[in-house]
């Protein structure tokens, strides 16, 4: 990928009251561990999303239903809400417009190039349109040129996958509510850390801008 991995040579001792002493030890073991970190650093920084907004290092809060949750510098500080949200179809109906129950709840899909979120590349967190649980990060967004939203991973605990009916491709659901959200492929050759593209209607989702409500 263009980048070169730093490698700590080992060190040996001629001397065994050199590498006795606290003192030394203490120098080598944080130089070691100065140089593990700036190696995994370049490695994970190495992949750069279509997003044109670089990811900002200050924590933002959004907020899901009546909850808020907190992500600072694109690291997920309170995971995905877990647990599972069960609702009738009247009741689902009573609350999601005709064409989010038809994609969520029907398992539909949006037509390609339509959707809200295909070519949309805002910093903040998408969630389900149906239940609020926190989905995707936009730093996970990519442009796959698919016609839909793609990502290349969910939060953690946010998606469960299922192989459809005639095993031909994995559907992917909230993990919440059991929505449904598209479908995810992989080995397609796309120059993201998973080699995986989360294909997701954009009427699965809702987008919550970073910043929108100040942290608590």
């Amino acid at each position: 990928m263009g980048s070169h991995i730093l490698r700590a040579t080992p060190l040996t001792c001629s001397k065994t009251k050199i590498c006795a002493n606290p003192t030394t030890k203490h120098t080598l073991s944080n130089l070691f561990s100065s140089r593990y970190t700036v190696s995994t650093s370049l490695f994970k920084n190495n992949f750069t999303t279509a997003s044109p907004k670089p990811t900002t290092s200050a924590p933002f809060t959004v907020r899901f239903g009546g909850s808020r949750r907190t992500f600072r510098g694109g690291t997920v500080v309170a995971m995905a809400a877990s647990g599972s949200v069960q609702k009738s179809d009247e009741e689902w109906r009573a609350i999601l417009s005709p064409e989010q129950f038809r994609i969520l709840r029907q398992k539909g899909t949006e037509y390609p190039g339509t959707g809200e979120y295909d070519k949309f590349f805002e910093e903040g967190v998408y969630s389900c349109a149906g239940c609020g649980t926190p989905l995707y990060r936009s730093t996970t967004k990519f442009n796959s040129g698919c016609g839909w939203p793609a990502f290349y991973e969910g939060l953690p605990g946010a998606i469960n996958r299922n192989p459809d009916p005639d095993g031909r491709r994995i559907e992917i659901t909230c993990a919440a509510c059991g929505g449904h959200l598209g479908h995810v492929f992989k080995g397609e050759g796309f120059r993201t850390p998973t080699d995986e593209r989360h294909c997701v209607n954009s009427i699965s989702l809702k987008f919550a801008p970073a910043n929108s409500y100040p942290s608590q």
